[in-house]
């Protein structure tokens, strides 16, 4: 299985011949190389997003269309993404869907979810999820955008997963202190990723206190396009 970082929380995740673009934040993204974009897509086979919000999904649409490929989300963003052209398949927390070598759980994430569309502005989107992904004997646990919840309790003994993706940069999520902490005390992670920091000022640019807060995990800080073999 590969991972590879796309800037902000943007992953494409390499399993078997399944290539899934998760939240996708490539046009407008001011750490990602916009010349790269072709090289981020190529073979992609499925789409992935956790919200609404831009920095997340406001590639999701263009890509689908352009290669033909279906965007997983929760139902009421799967709705507004269809009637702008984009394959979907809209699905709830604590769904299970086969996306191609990988089987995907929607679980929950505190956080808000609207989409700014066309001239009607900001729209509900649904709510804002995370995602189980089990492949090739691992499970990955994408927080999605979130704080710390108690749900993470029984959704770490439920799903046991060993990597961590977690959104950890502060201001609209927990923040390194915070990441770490609830890795420690629900989680028994072998590796931990985190992303949505560095993109933007007032978001955390160092996962240095997630790495003192697990001493005994190994913390990848993930470089942009540069895979993470697991």
């Amino acid at each position: 299985m590969k991972l590879t970082w796309l800037g902000h929380s943007g992953f494409r995740i390499e399993t078997g011949d399944t290539v899934i673009l998760l939240d996708p934040f490539l046009t407008g993204s001011p750490v990602f190389p916009a010349d790269k974009r072709g090289e981020a897509i190529k073979g992609a086979t499925h789409i992935l997003l956790t919200h609404g919000h831009g920095d997340h999904a406001g590639d999701a649409a263009p890509i689908s269309k352009e290669l033909g490929i279906p965007v997983y989300c929760i139902h009421e963003l799967s709705i507004i993404l269809g009637a702008d052209g984009a394959q979907t398949v809209g699905f709830g927390k604590g769904g299970t869907v086969d996306i191609g070598d990988a089987k995907v759980t929607m679980v929950n994430a505190t956080h808000s979810a609207s989409i700014d569309y066309k001239e009607s502005g900001l729209v509900y989107a649904g709510q804002p999820a995370g995602f189980m992904i089990a492949a090739e004997g691992h499970t990955i646990y994408i927080t999605g955008d979130t704080d710390i919840m108690a749900d993470m309790a029984w959704m770490g003994e439920l799903h046991t997963p060993d990597i961590g993706i977690l959104s950890a940069g502060g201001h609209y999520t927990m923040d390194m202190a915070r990441a770490g902490w609830a890795a420690k005390k629900y989680f028994d992670f072998k590796a931990v990723i985190p992303c949505h920091y560095k993109t933007f000022d007032l978001l955390e640019q160092s996962a240095q206190p997630l790495i003192d807060a697990l001493p005994d995990v190994d913390v990848i800080e993930p470089e942009i396009l540069k895979p993470i073999k697991i």
